[in-house]
């Protein structure tokens, strides 16, 4: 972490130093020491970070750069406040170079010029010691080349055991859950009829049992009579690649008992050497090899051309943290990708009382507390065992024992020595980050425990707060994505929810690693949140997570270098009240996040923030803007979904880098209304906003000027606009031709306007989605040109022709919706069509009687839903055939429909589902969903019970 605050510093103080600025000379100087200083120390720190918990001295002097570096970064800052207030007039928008030189000239006479250079003199002073301590410890570690992007995290802390191979020693009995997945592997080797070799990978997070399962199957008897030649060769971060091979030869010329060749103890044997005679040792014979602990594919691409493939049925498994590392290897080798699963709760709570009670049941007046403490394990084996043996040495009558772990597991993963091992190997896939990506994880210590980590949301506090820029061709947005795409290869984000692209929309972290990124970023001051209580306050906080509430004797604590704000669950006027002390006293802040928290006027005192880059007042009860939102003229996100705005002030002009604006919010109901979302009117003048890329939901009410606007905002990903006429509809078209970076697209006219889109002549070549809403002559027939179309829907089109004969060929559709879309009686799912799709939904298509779907149609569909769709007869002829699906609901459909599924039924059509695992049939009365599962309908009647069990919930059910 020290490494990125040192790189992010260093981008503002070269700024500063490479632009055409009269820096006084003094000033200038000394800036230039501390940046040279630093650049010597980066490539240092890339090792210093992971070797920082192992080594006191060195953890001391690392916390003295960062907090160096830090300092260094608030003093720039202050320094461009200052100008802000001494001069308002000032555009903050321009060039840095004419800003910085404006700088110096407005404020050479001023005291605080004078002060901001006395500071920069402190930092000098003090970068002279830390600068002695670097060239002290710069010898006691190797230093990597500077182009490096990993850390040298290899192998535990210094100190510390490393206990990772005792998973090889583990009895089968002592295992929980491993026969399964061992079943699955054992039969992927030995069965088959394919000769080639074939690569097995084992992928998942750190502590999951990965080598414990491998070693299993490794030794399992089919195994060793299935193969010739056996060997086990572990490999970790920080290998060598002629070792590791000389390890490998060894194993083979050992079993066979045949005596190695002499030139292999040569100490000039290289790998190509090594290579040639382990293949010349394989070749011809049935092998199986295992290499445990792969952390990257230039590790497996230096092993992989010493292994022949010559038809014999061989076989390599390998296990790895890293989902592209496992993908890699076994795509190109005829292999597989195994992806290990947590713990099931009952297998995690078999697991725990018999490590904790040396046996399979739990004293009832411990339940509670354990089942919390296993829920914060989430199935993780290592830790489970782990946590287990620290509770089995405590007295099971001394129920405050156990309270103090539950209530304190983040402090003993630090604390203590028998969670050490668990802890290490944890660590290892933080020490081994990137220093770009350690920022973007500990980050994630801002959110309470069991938060689902909205995507969205998060990349664009990221850019915010500086972690990510835009580089080689791609915009910030684009990195980021890459950036969480990584977090998620390395099995340290779990995904949740995808898109219909396939793109991870939320995910969560394991309680466990959010307890070390917690850890971390306390002893970092990277991130304070207000729920760890009884805790020693840094004195100087740089970011603020506010959970719950926020006390008035707290503000004091976190000075006035706040750079980021982020408050969950907070309601109570008190905290309110403190907070927005705190904000006013915070004038350094990027991130503002006051998500929930019941606003019923704009704080004025945001106004203030000049800094300020993201701001989210979503869900808040917040009416109007002010004018004077102009002052905020860095901000590149206004999120405003979900409160009552509805009008913006002309001063939002003024926000030239604004990125995104979001504004609107859903009128509840069950079932959507035509106007179920309302948006904000259109400014004119809105074409100004150049850097827009999401614009939502916007209203057309000056029609054509700002329809033509609009299509000048070439950056502009996503928009959404409603309120269209049909005589907007040409202008419209011509827009949205120019819009060529667009991949979401939503329109909807006003009620008895004519949505006509057949002006559009030349679609945006990457739209991925598309919403349709209002009444359509004829489907666009552009649309069956846009091959990356992932998603359609259609709303209150009712078209006289079937839809699908427009959207059958697109290669990429996963995902369609019909709302009133048809008026036909037959939909026709035509042979050998629609083979990426996955969800399908039809909704109030009234004269609908009959819905086919011809073999090979949507081979991959998955859920369906169909709602009060009132003269449809039967289920969709060949649903029988739908293998992959997994979900059937029907919504207020007709009684003479349901009762055709009732497993009482002669003559019925259960049998056509009866493969689904879940179907149901709801219907919306007394202000809830009443909820009937057929499966349940079906056991009910087989026990000799009338009907089936309902479930009643509020929860939004019929939205795909």
């Amino acid at each position: 972490m020290a490494e990125f605050a040192v790189v992010f510093v260093l981008d503002k103080l070269t700024t500063l130093l490479e632009d055409k600025v009269n820096l006084i000379k003094d000033v200038k100087r000394e800036i230039e020491y501390v940046r040279d200083e630093l650049e010597r120390m980066t490539a240092f720190l890339r090792v210093a970070d992971a070797a920082e918990d192992g080594d006191p001295e060195l953890k001391v002097w690392v916390k003295q750069v960062r907090d160096l570096a830090y300092e260094t970064e608030d003093i720039i800052d202050e320094f461009m406040f200052h100008l802000r207030r001494t001069n308002p007039c000032f555009p903050a928008a321009v060039g840095a170079c004419c800003f910085l030189h404006k700088l110096i000239l407005a404020v050479r006479n001023l005291r605080t010029h004078y002060a901001i250079a006395s500071e920069i003199q402190t930092i000098k002073s003090r970068m002279t010691d830390i600068a002695e301590g670097h060239r002290r410890y710069r010898y006691r570690f190797t230093v990597p080349n500077q182009g490096s992007n990993s850390s040298a995290g290899g192998g535990s802390s210094r100190g510390g055991i490393d206990r990772r191979g005792d998973a090889l020693l583990l009895e089968e009995g002592e295992l929980v859950g491993i026969d399964s997945p061992k079943k699955h592997l054992v039969t992927w080797l030995v069965e088959g009829g394919d000769s080639r070799l074939k690569v097995v990978a084992v992928v998942g997070m750190g502590g999951l049992g990965k080598t414990t399962l491998v070693k299993k199957v490794f030794d399992d008897a089919a195994v060793k009579k299935h193969f010739h030649n056996h060997a086990w060769i572990t490999v970790s971060q920080s290998f060598n690649v002629e070792e590791l091979l000389k390890d490998t030869a060894h194993q083979l010329f050992d079993q066979m008992k045949m005596p190695f060749p002499p030139e292999m103890s040569s100490s000039y044997m290289n790998g190509n050497r090594l290579k040639a005679i382990i293949k010349d040792f394989l070749r011809g014979r049935r092998y199986i090899l295992v290499f445990d602990d792969i952390w990257s594919i230039q590790a497996w691409e230096s092993i992989k051309y010493a292994l022949p493939n010559d038809d014999r049925g061989s076989c390599v498994i390998l296990t790895t943290r890293f989902l592209d590392v496992a993908s890699s290897c076994s795509v190109e080798n005829n292999g597989y990708v195994y992806k290990l699963n947590p713990l099931s709760e009952e297998e995690s709570w078999i697991l725990f009382c018999r490590k904790a009670f040396q046996s399979n049941s739990c004293p009832n007046h411990l339940t509670e507390i354990c089942l919390n403490i296993l829920r914060r394990c989430g199935g993780l084996p290592l830790a489970i065992v782990a946590i287990s043996g620290v509770l089995s040495t405590k007295k099971e009558t001394n129920i405050d024992e156990w309270k103090m772990l539950n209530n304190g597991l983040g402090s003993e993963l630090g604390s203590n020595d028998q969670l050490e091992s668990m802890r290490n190997i944890l660590l290892l896939s933080f020490n081994y980050l990137p220093y770009y990506l350690k920022p973007c994880f500990m980050y994630l210590s801002n959110y309470p425990e069991d938060h689902l980590i909205e995507h969205n949301t998060l990349v664009r506090q990221w850019i915010a707060e500086g972690f990510v820029r835009a580089k080689e061709g791609r915009i910030a947005e684009e990195v980021a994505q890459g950036y969480l795409n990584e977090l998620i290869n390395r099995s340290l984000l779990h995904p949740v929810r995808t898109n219909d692209d396939g793109s991870v929309k939320v995910s969560c972290i394991h309680d466990l690693y959010r307890e070390i990124i917690l850890s971390k970023s306390r002893d970092q001051n990277f991130v304070t949140t207000t729920a760890e209580r009884n805790m020693a306050w840094p004195k100087r906080v740089r970011r603020i997570s506010i959970h719950g509430s926020l006390e008035k004797s707290e503000v004091k604590r976190y000075g006035t270098r706040l750079c980021s704000l982020l408050s969950f669950s907070v309601g109570d006027s008190r905290s309110i009240s403190s907070m927005l002390q705190l904000i006013k006293s915070s004038r350094m802040l990027k991130v503002l996040d006051l998500t929930g928290v019941p606003l019923e006027k704009f704080p004025e005192v945001i106004l203030e923030l000049f800094h300020l880059r993201y701001l989210c007042l979503r869900n808040t009860w917040i009416k109007k803007l002010p004018s004077s939102i102009k002052k905020l003229q860095k901000l590149e996100t206004l999120d405003l979904k979900g409160t009552y705005i509805t009008e913006l002030p002309a001063g939002v002009l003024k926000l030239r880098y604004l990125r995104q604006l979001l504004v609107y919010h859903h009128v509840p109901g069950s079932y959507m209304a035509y106007n179920y979302v309302h948006g904000f009117k259109a400014l004119k003048g809105i074409g100004c906003l150049k850097s827009l890329q999401k614009l939502c939901f916007v209203e057309a009410c000056y029609g054509s000027t700002v329809l033509k606007e609009i299509g000048t905002m070439t950056e502009l990903k996503r928009i959404s606009i409603t309120k269209l006429r049909t005589e907007d509809c040409a202008v419209l078209c011509s827009s949205v031709e120019n819009l060529v970076n667009l991949s979401s697209l939503g329109l909807r006219a006003m009620e008895g306007e004519i949505l006509d889109l057949q002006y559009l002549s030349s679609p945006p070549p990457f739209l991925q989605r598309l919403y349709l809403g209002g009444k359509m002559e004829k489907l666009p027939h552009w649309i069956q040109s846009i091959h990356s179309l992932v998603k359609v829907y259609l709303r209150w089109s009712r078209l006289s022709d079937d839809p699908l004969e427009h959207l059958q060929d697109l290669p990429n559709l996963v995902h369609i919706e019909f709302l009133e879309a048809y008026i036909g009686q037959k939909l026709c799912f035509k042979a050998g069509k629609f083979r990426k799709l996955k969800l399908l939904g039809l909704d109030k298509l009234e004269a609908l009687r009959e819905v086919i779907v011809e073999e090979g149609s949507a081979p991959l569909l998955e859920k369906l839903i169909i709602q009060r769709c009132s003269s449809l007869e039967s289920l969709p002829v060949g649903i029988e055939r739908l293998m992959n699906l997994k979900v059937v609901e029907f919504f207020d459909m007709p009684e003479r429909f349901i009762l055709q599924l009732s497993p009482r039924k002669t003559g019925d059509e259960y049998w056509k589902v009866a493969h689904v695992p879940e179907v149901y049939h709801t219907y919306w009365r007394n202000g809830c969903w009443e909820v009937y599962a057929l499966d349940d309908e079906r056991e009910n009647e087989e026990a000799g019970k009338n009907g089936a069990a309902i479930v009643k919930t509020q929860e939004q059910r019929n939205w795909l």
